[in-house]
């Protein structure tokens, strides 16, 4: 798991400085362009949307979300889809006081590593966009180890909910493996944006879901995060003089670095998206 320190790095910057290039939301993950036309505002929509459908969100739930970011998807579960709770657990100092300020009603958030999460109650159905990636680090992943921190992951979620619940899943994955620039470009992207972090590849989290979650769906969206990250891209660029100033020449510099390297990372294939549906197991 990334450690606290680690998620300072990827999500401590200033929220401010988030706000300049994301959606109005903060959804700080891979959009849908399901007409093509859809400005990311409307896109981030279209993905929170797919994602209670694919853990068959209903008006009653009660809803756990998995590193709940700056609160974008806790937001879309009371506004859009008026479930009767939402819950966000995050590790983020910055993305838990951003929620706090937002008020989202029907929502709560806790400041927790999820290996320490005790719900005081069990969840109707588990979100989580983006989260997954932190799970394992890449020191594990090289030494085997991560399905079965994958697994441990899945218990989990599996212990926090009801019989007949269902997990909506979104991640980065790891797709075509990168050599020459392309490696160092990413790699640099891992060690210094998201430190302790590694895009998982989809047979390790075929594996690890059981015996606790049955695959339903499986839809990968490589060129949606292309665009997505793209429009990211641009956003930045267009408010490059107040990033300049107001957060230094370096944080522009890298955080364009990083965004132009998942465009092409996602446009040639060295890296994917994955939604899964996944229906818990039960005797």
């Amino acid at each position: 798991m990334s450690t606290k320190d680690d998620i300072d790095v990827t999500y401590g910057v200033d929220n401010e400085f988030f706000r300049l290039w994301l959606d109005k939301s903060m959804a700080y993950t891979c959009a849908l362009f399901l007409r093509g036309d859809e400005t990311l505002e409307e896109a981030q929509l279209n993905k929170h949307e797919f994602l209670c459908r694919a853990a068959r969100v209903t008006p009653g739930s009660r809803v756990l979300d998995i590193g709940c970011g700056w609160g974008a998807n806790l937001d879309y579960l009371t506004r859009h889809q008026n479930v009767r709770e939402a819950v966000g657990i995050t590790l983020s100092h910055d993305q838990y006081e951003a929620i706090l300020d937002r008020k989202i009603p029907r929502a709560t958030v806790q400041l927790v590593d999820y290996r320490d999460y005790q719900p005081a109650r069990p969840f109707d159905a588990v979100i989580s966009i983006g989260m997954f990636e932190h799970v394992a680090t890449p020191q594990q992943t090289q030494h085997g180890d991560h399905i079965a921190v994958y697994r441990d992951y899945f218990r989990r979620a599996w212990e926090w909910t009801c019989p007949g619940a269902w997990f909506g899943l979104q991640t980065v994955i790891g797709a075509k493996v990168p050599r020459g620039p392309a490696l160092k470009e990413i790699a640099w992207t891992t060690s210094f944006i998201f430190p302790g972090a590694i895009s998982p590849r989809p047979e390790a989290i075929l594996a690890a879901v059981q015996p606790y979650w049955e695959v339903v769906e499986l839809t990968t969206r490589r060129h949606h995060y292309a665009k997505t990250t793209g429009e990211w891209l641009r956003r930045l660029e267009r408010h490059e003089a107040t990033i300049r100033e107001r957060f230094g020449d370096q944080v522009f510099l890298d955080y364009q670095r990083y965004l132009r390297t998942c465009v092409m990372a996602f446009e040639e294939g060295y890296q994917s998206l994955a939604q899964f549906a996944l229906r818990r197991l039960d005797d």
